[in-house]
């Protein structure tokens, strides 16, 4: 999930509440989940 803080947009983890990085823009954090959801599940079709 994303959420603005201080200015920023962070990329959590919904269950963990775990950072993934903040940003400045939208775009940037919506980019950055993008790539987190691909990772996450390139490794369950193995």
């Amino acid at each position: 999930m994303i959420k603005k803080i201080k200015g920023k947009y962070a990329v959590l983890s919904e269950t963990t509440g775990r950072a993934f990085g903040s940003y400045k823009t939208l775009a940037e954090a919506k980019k950055r989940l993008r790539q987190i959801e691909f990772f996450k599940h390139l490794k369950k079709k193995k």
